[in-house]
């Protein structure tokens, strides 16, 4: 602006020293007349410049800044290298807020922008999932208008945020969120969400836990308490001492199951995973299981073992026989005298799959996703009738997730069940890969029943 003032004052100043030469020459109103033409031309100037600035800056076109002439020219120059730094600027800015677009959209718990007023400026597509929101649609709206949740609400209301407030999603069954405000800025706000549903479980199996061990240690425990007041305190005849003694006996060895139990299941979760070097020779295994099985039954059972020959597994030896023992084992206790326990072994070079089925009890549906985690029991008083300390499945099923493998149930009640362990390709080994005379006898296809 001042080297236009500038320019227009030089302007000036030479109309007015060529009109005073005029003057001088043709008379002063032929000088007046020279200096008031160029006035105005210069004024026509300035005025169709103006007009040119004008029109921009109603529509300010980026990259489209009017040329000028004259001192203008360095004011649209100005102008030109202003509006470039302007767009340049406006890029950056778009690319930033793209990026912290696209970082919040990656983002795995729900992120929502509010404003002073609680009204929502953006949010993610988790924060969508959450809390049913859309923000084609939802944007400008108070979020508790669409969150209604009376906790939700009055933890908004209270702007007492220094805690998250735990909040059922409003859609998605069984879903549990942890959902934050934190303020920043000029008034706004950040609403985080979480999906803690799994935290939750974890909580809700941890109390369990410790409420189940309590129960299940606290029985035998005041059974022993029990009979050790009974034999201070009264003379007993050497036969009942010894039934008593007998009892204390059994209680004490269903304590020693739990606390093995536990203990393994301990040893399980933090232990490293198997060597997939050891080679599992799964026929004499099998030959093993069967006769386990025959010995716990007791011959009040049909134990039948169908197992083809020509694959083995990798893994912990230890370990693969616990977990088909234990599924062998809870089969000859929940099958009643009479009924058939099979054992199934099928292989190929794709997958793997040990099966055991009974005819026994049956379970519900309700139960099944439930029966590996600790304790958990369909029938808690048949548990402790067969001896069972309710870990068996959730030993299996840390053993088979440390092979990759899965354990699949299916039952029916008064019909019977079938857990079947299932490895992938990278745990079959072919049978004759194993070096002459360090795999010892084995079995081609064992069927055999007792």
């Amino acid at each position: 602006m001042d080297h236009l003032l500038l320019r227009t004052l030089i302007a000036v100043a030479l109309f007015a020293a060529a009109a005073v030469l005029i003057g001088l020459s043709f008379g002063a109103t032929a000088g007046w007349v020279s200096f008031s033409v160029g006035v105005l031309l210069l004024l026509f100037h300035h005025i169709r410049h103006v007009d040119r600035l004008v029109r921009w800056l109603q529509n300010p076109t980026p990259g489209r800044v009017p040329d000028g002439r004259g001192a203008w020219d360095h004011v649209f120059a100005v102008l030109h290298r202003y509006e470039r730094l302007q767009t340049r600027q406006h890029q950056q800015l778009a690319r930033t807020l793209a990026r912290f677009r696209q970082a919040g959209r990656a983002h795995p718990d729900g992120v929502v922008i509010l404003d002073a007023d609680n009204r929502i400026e953006w949010c993610n597509d988790t924060a969508e999932s959450h809390l049913d929101l859309n923000i084609e649609t939802d944007a400008g709206q108070p979020v508790t208008n669409l969150v209604r949740q009376p906790e939700f609400v009055a933890y908004v209301e209270s702007r007492d945020y220094a805690h998250p407030v735990e909040l059922r999603a409003p859609r998605g069954a069984g879903v549990v969120l942890s959902v934050q405000i934190i303020p920043y800025g000029d008034a706004q706000k950040l609403l985080l969400s979480r999906d803690i549903t799994r935290l939750e479980k974890l909580e809700t199996m941890r109390r369990d836990f410790i409420a189940n061990v309590s129960h299940e240690l606290r029985t035998p425990l005041t059974v022993l308490s029990g009979f050790l007041e009974t034999i201070k305190e009264l003379k007993l005849d050497p036969k009942r001492s010894r039934d008593y003694l007998n009892l204390m006996a059994e209680q004490s060895k269903r304590m020693e199951r739990i606390v093995d139990d536990l203990l393994t299941l301990s040893t399980l979760e933090s232990a490293p995973g198997p060597s997939l070097d050891e080679r599992v020779r799964v026929a004499p295994l099998l030959d093993r299981l069967r006769a386990e099985a025959e010995a716990l039954s007791g011959g009040k059972h049909k134990v039948v073992l169908d197992a083809e020959a020509g694959f083995d597994l990798l893994g912990a030896e230890n370990e693969i026989a616990s977990a088909f023992g234990n599924l062998m084992s809870n089969a000859i206790r929940y099958t009643p005298a009479g009924g058939e326990v099979r054992l199934t072994w099928r292989a190929s070079a794709n997958e793997a799959e040990f099966a055991v089925q009974d005819t026994g009890i049956g379970i519900a549906p309700e139960h099944i996703p439930r029966l590996t985690e600790r304790f958990y029991r369909v029938d808690r008083g048949r548990s402790r009738e067969t001896g069972g300390t309710g870990l068996g499945l959730a030993i299996v099923k840390h053993i088979l997730t440390r092979h990759q493998a899965t354990l699949d149930i299916a039952s029916e009640p008064g019909k019977g069940s079938r857990f079947a362990a299932r490895f992938p390709a990278r745990r079959v080994v072919p049978v004759t890969t194993i070096p002459e005379g360090a795999a010892g006898p084995r079995a081609s296809t064992l069927r055999s029943a007792s």
